[in-house]
């Protein structure tokens, strides 16, 4: 018997061109969707896209997938989710993650560092804020609160004035390395995983595992949310073809040789010669070239392609895997409907 899956939407960032993300949203509220979750990038923020989400749907609960940890201070997340959290009558989940060099230091203008221990210090300090037992204090290798070094010595040690709705409020990280996994199973309430394969689930296994054993627990409630993209349609090669520009970017462009994560974990995967190939050929100006080589099977391990009887035979895979909540990255009502019938 296999377990129950929920489901969440993903709504992405917005492109060039701003879209209402509402229409989307409320209708995965109507067919019983568990979540929906927003993103940000360099353009739109996720916190405003998940307010205005919030306020036009009354049960399904709302997500960031993700926060950029470099983008706010510790304490202006955690006011962040004591507000919508009231706001949305405790229905927000606060997702957070580091992002990439490229982003960290490229747009916010923030070295990149130590990406775990500037993680795990954020989180202690937002539980914190959310636990208002005490006023926060924190004095680590990131984060200095109240400052000791190089300040007027006028800061004191607050609690929020607000009392938080919930103070074990659900927070999750973005991760796919092993390390950062580790980190998320021993700290998070759920993760987050981006090109996520059910068909590959030893390539993260000991990482969960050493996370949860850290955390001295089994991992029962910890919310597996991976985020993969759906294309609904009659012609798999067409649907396939929809998905290969994205699988290439992340593979190909997200960072540079020897650290792109994306291209690392598709390799783990047992695609070393395609990362290899896609990435030469996105880094060197040939992004057509990079997309027309994402194989098949690449894609179908990281999402879900082609007719409804396709999408529900193959979501069975995900069940198998213990995801506990698939999060369909889609624009397309028609594959939300699909996504709902076979979920039962």
């Amino acid at each position: 018997m296999l377990h129950a899956m929920k489901l969440g939407l993903h709504l992405g960032y917005w492109g060039a061109r701003p879209s209402d993300p509402v229409p989307l949203a409320v209708e995965a509220e109507r067919l019983g969707f568990d979540s929906v979750w927003s993103a940000e990038a360099w353009g739109s923020d996720a916190v405003t896209l998940a307010a205005w989400v919030a306020a036009r749907t009354s049960r399904i609960d709302v997500g960031t997938a993700v926060l950029q940890i470099p983008a706010r201070t510790p304490a202006a997340t955690a006011m962040t989710a004591i507000t919508l959290d009231h706001l949305s009558g405790g229905r927000f989940r606060l997702g957070v993650g580091m992002s990439g060099p490229q982003v960290v230091e490229g747009w916010h203008g923030s070295p990149y560092g130590s990406p775990l221990r500037r993680t795990r210090e954020y989180v202690e300090i937002v539980r914190a804020v959310l636990r208002r037992d005490a006023p926060v204090e924190h004095h680590g290798e990131h984060y200095d609160i109240p400052v000791t070094v190089g300040g007027t010595g006028l800061g004191k040690s607050l609690k929020t004035i607000v009392h938080p709705l919930r103070a074990n409020l659900p927070i999750y990280l973005a991760a796919i390395g092993p390390r950062n996994v580790a980190l998320a199973a021993e700290i998070a309430d759920g993760w987050l995983p981006i090109l996520y394969s059910p068909f590959h689930t030893e390539v993260f296994d000991a990482s969960l595992q050493r996370g949860f054993a850290r955390a001295d627990r089994d991992g029962t409630g910890f919310d597996v949310a991976p985020v993969a993209h759906v294309v609904v349609g009659d012609d798999v090669d067409a649907c396939r073809d929809r998905l290969r520009p994205t699988i290439a970017l992340y593979v190909g462009g997200m960072g540079g040789r020897g650290s792109n994560f994306y291209n690392d974990l598709v390799s783990r995967y047992g695609y070393e010669a395609e990362a290899v190939l896609i990435q030469d050929l996105f880094l060197g100006g040939h992004q057509r070239e990079a997309v027309a080589a994402v194989p098949d099977g690449l894609v179908d391990d990281v999402a879900l392609a082609g007719p409804p009887a396709r999408i529900h035979d193959r979501m069975a895979a995900w069940r198998e895997a213990g995801v506990a909540t698939l999060i369909a990255r889609t624009d397309d009502v028609a594959a939300l409907r699909t996504l709902a019938e076979a979920n039962g």
